[in-house]
């Protein structure tokens, strides 16, 4: 993975490629940015450019063995953790077990999230954990010798996923590691992380793209036309991963969207046997789909009530989210929307923390009627 092959994110490039070319490489560092902003592909980039035996000024060569090695995720002096799930023989699986998977991901979505490669481990109602056995992997493999580059590198991927034991036992190692070795931790919650790990590491801010980075990124891959592309950007949210989602609508976006209007459409008449057919419907999704529909909800209401006042230029909706929101958007007000994300929210929290998903839902629901009825003055 080479710079050039990121979208924007010209000023973090740059930052990354000075702490090398001046000599400034910092051994623990963390990237924070939401899913969609690349913040996992720079930490690939920076590692090629690190391990690169003829970098330019700019960029990786991308053509030397190093380079090849780490373009294919196969470098041995490369070394990836992220949360996992499942055991074998009774013991938590490690990140190494799920490796081929891993090099799909990133191959197949780059700017994929949290939740696409749960699916790709058809991970379930279960929750993608960082477990302890995978820190003492971890030592084990960095406390030996660099095979062919410089340096060792450790990128770990959604390290807030780590619990206290694992993060205790990483501690000492990311606080004084082994000589040439560096940590590069690429996190979308920083707030979540175990706060003695985190004051260790040189925080890298990964801003949101700009629309006209979007559009530039859309137009060199060829993916659509320059009208479609200009569209796109606008709606993107900074975010290269739902602006692909954009350009053609998915089936989980379909459902999504679907799931959303049949959410907020029996809520607002309050059949509570038509509500039980959607909740049962929903609750057989796994976790993270569920958590996925609520937080596009959140979105949703968010941009409905924009719309509301007056400001639909502002709004990053689809076309059919825009016709959809033709009436819907006269029920979220100044009045309601704030108690109504508070509800969606406070859903999330609960699926999350594994509570039963058809009585977090149906109660939801139900609090959902009362608040789309109160009356916009």
């Amino acid at each position: 993975m080479q710079f050039s092959e990121i979208i924007g994110q010209e000023s973090v490039k740059h930052h990354l490629i000075k702490t090398v070319t001046g000599n400034r490489i910092s051994h623990a560092q963390l990237f924070t940015g939401y899913a969609g902003y690349g913040s996992l592909l720079l930490a690939i980039a920076y590692a090629q450019y690190i391990m690169c035996s003829d970098k330019g000024e700019t960029d990786s060569c991308g053509k030397c063995n190093s380079c090849k090695k780490v373009e294919k995720l196969q470098h041995p002096d490369l070394h990836f953790s992220f949360p996992t799930v499942g055991t074998k023989s009774g013991t938590a699986l490690v990140s190494d077990d799920f490796i081929k998977e891993w090099r799909s991901f990133i191959q197949e979505t780059p700017y994929g999230a949290y939740e696409n490669l749960m699916s790709k481990f058809d991970a379930g109602n279960s929750q993608g954990l960082i477990k302890v056995n995978e820190a003492n992997h971890i030592v084990k493999k960095l406390s030996l010798k660099s095979f062919e580059a410089e340096y060792k590198i450790l990128i770990m991927w959604y390290p807030e996923k780590m619990n206290a034991e694992t993060a205790n036992k990483l501690l000492k190692l990311i606080e004084e590691p082994p000589a040439k070795t560096l940590f590069l931790l690429v996190t979308e919650n920083p707030g979540q992380i175990i706060n003695t790990i985190r004051s260790r590491t040189q925080e890298v801010l990964i801003p949101r793209i700009s629309e006209d980075e979007i559009f530039k990124g859309l137009i060199q891959r060829q993916l659509v036309t320059e009208d479609k592309a200009r569209h796109i950007s606008r709606m993107s949210d900074g975010n290269y991963l739902r602006a692909l989602s954009l350009i053609e609508t998915s089936e989980e976006a379909k459902e999504s969207f679907e799931a959303f209007t049949q959410m907020m459409r029996l809520s607002y008449t309050g059949r509570v046997p038509d509500l039980i057919k959607w909740v049962d419907n929903v609750s057989q999704w796994g976790r993270e789909r569920q958590k996925s529909l609520l937080e596009y909800s959140l979105k949703m209401v968010r941009e409905n009530l924009i719309i509301n006042q007056q400001k639909s230029e502002l709004a990053r909706v689809s076309d059919d989210e825009s016709k959809f929101a033709i009436n819907f958007s006269k029920f979220i007000h100044k009045n309601n929307a704030f108690k109504i994300s508070e509800e969606l929210s406070l859903a999330i929290l609960h699926i999350v923390r594994n509570a039963n998903a058809k009585v977090v839902l149906l109660d939801m629901c139900l609090r959902l009627n009362k608040l789309l009825k109160i009356v916009d003055e």
